[in-house]
């Protein structure tokens, strides 16, 4: 009897996607069909979080499956110029279409193909690079929505990075990236190996920019808009309070938050950025359509996800770099009837790195014994899942945390706890009493023992990390 070619492999990468954006998962409000599919038919992983809270780090460590103070990206704009890509294509055609978020941007990274689109409203990080999407918008003689075009307008500091797609549907980037999967997909000739490509869409990353059918879907929904509680902000470490007064002052990614948005303008920036999830969930369709033609879906798995999520204005933040559930949480569904059974929602923890094992282990390729990221192979076929004891997030001092040195989360099913490298300060969540993160009791003393324990666990973790990924840098020597 034959042996079983190995699966072809999409994975879908959306950039700051939160967890509750996909109807299936029971929030009722979203739009999304395609996602639902995925869900319904696959495995849906409820308590996956990322590795750091910003794209470069958390994306690193997805495609080297190692947490980020091993692979060194602490940051965007870090250089980051290798994966387990270059291990793949040895037996996969490898192909990447959209946003990558390496450094520098074309890096090729293993990918035998790279057709490039980063974010859409670039401008620190090799601010002139021209991607597809630039020479595009060119060819059709357009000039790209950008931040000095939105500073022109009256309401700019009103909108929170809320505006509408107004050039031609087709050039907005998360459809100019489906579009772009679907012609490789129609008319490039099948590779002679099997095919792995990720799709990585811009969105709903701001400005968020959904054109106005897609607004339509949301306008005056009921939506579950953040109720921001002064003394939840007043009790923020310090390092969070400044990172809320420099998106106050800086305007990133077209954005200038706003201290006490009113609630129109909190519904504006729900509608826009969900408006923006169900765009993308429509080019999911078509993509997986067009498999569906081509014939790669005989033999598939599909895997979605997101880099990171994005607070809305939960804790009176905007964006990412905090380290709340709404920024480290993720949507993770796998799906391949033909390979797993489906139907299923798994609440073990997970990290978003594990996607690059599983990855690994479905192509039949041995893991290196310095990898951090696990399996989920046994999962998706069946078996209990009980999920990692704990997880954990890392980020370093940039532009935006820029009072600090190095942050990181350790989390488990009940208690989450926020370490700041050189300070006294502090969060500890009981997320069993407190799901809403509000309740900071790292100064309780009735909670200093658990603190203390979670304190213990960080630091055998580091250890246990720097000892376990020794062999890495043995073997670049």
């Amino acid at each position: 009897m034959p042996e079983e070619a190995p699966p072809n492999i999409f994975l879908f990468i959306t950039d700051q996607q939160r967890y509750d954006t996909i109807k299936s998962l029971g929030y009722e409000y979203m739009e999304t069909p395609n996602l639902d599919r995925l869900v319904n038919e696959g495995v849906a992983f409820t308590q996956c979080h990322v590795t750091a809270p910003s794209c470069a780090p958390s994306r690193a460590s997805l495609f080297t499956g190692l947490y980020p103070h091993s692979h060194g990206i602490l940051k965007n704009a870090d250089r980051w110029r290798h994966s387990w890509v270059e291990t793949l294509a040895k037996t996969y055609y490898c192909v990447n279409i959209g946003k990558m978020h390496t450094c520098p941007m074309d890096t090729p990274l293993g990918f035998h193909e790279r057709y490039v689109v980063e974010n859409k409203d670039r401008f620190l990080e090799e601010r002139y690079f021209y991607d597809e999407w630039d020479k595009a918008l060119h060819a059709r003689g357009l000039v790209k929505q950008q931040r000095e075009l939105y500073r022109q307008r009256p309401d700019y500091r009103e909108r929170m990075g809320a505006f509408d797609w107004e050039l031609p549907e087709d050039m907005q980037s998360d459809m100019f990236v489906g579009n772009t999967a679907k012609w490789w997909l129609q008319t490039k000739p099948k590779p002679d190996k099997p095919l792995f490509m990720e799709i990585g869409f811009p969105g709903p990353h701001p400005p968020y920019d959904p054109t106005s059918r897609f607004i339509e879907k949301y306008k005056g929904k009921d939506l579950p808009l953040p109720q921001i509680k002064q003394e939840d902000v007043e009790g923020q470490p310090q390092a969070f309070k400044d990172l809320r007064q420099h998106n106050f002052e800086v305007d990133h990614d077209s954005v200038v938050h706003l201290d006490n948005p009113d609630q129109d303008t909190l519904q504006r920036l729900w509608e826009y950025y969900l408006a923006n999830v169900s765009m993308i969930d429509e080019k999911i369709g078509e993509i997986l359509d067009t498999l569906e033609a081509r014939g790669y879906l005989e033999n598939a798995i599909i895997l979605f996800t997101s880099d990171h999520g994005e607070a809305l204005g939960e804790h009176g933040h905007i964006q990412k770099w905090t380290m709340y559930d709404c920024v480290t949480r993720v949507p993770l569904i796998a799906w391949s009837p033909k390979l797993f059974p489906g139907g299923r929602k798994l609440d073990g923890l997970c990290q978003l790195m594990d996607v690059g094992a599983t990855i690994l282990d479905l192509a039949g390729i041995e893991r290196p014994e310095w990898m951090a990221a696990d399996t989920l192979l046994p999962a998706l076929k069946g078996a209990e899942h009980q999920g990692r004891p704990f997880v954990i997030a890392e980020h370093g001092r940039d532009m935006f945390l820029n009072t600090i040195e190095f942050v990181t989360m350790i989390r488990n099913q009940r208690w989450k706890l926020v370490h700041f490298l050189d300070r006294q300060y502090g969060q500890l969540f009981d997320l069993e009493t407190d799901p809403a993160e509000e309740i900071n009791l790292w100064d309780s003393q009735g909670h200093a023992e658990t603190k203390e324990r979670l304190l213990r666990e960080l630091f055998e973790f580091r250890v246990r990390s720097g000892y376990q990924t020794r062999t890495l840098w043995q073997e670049v020597r």
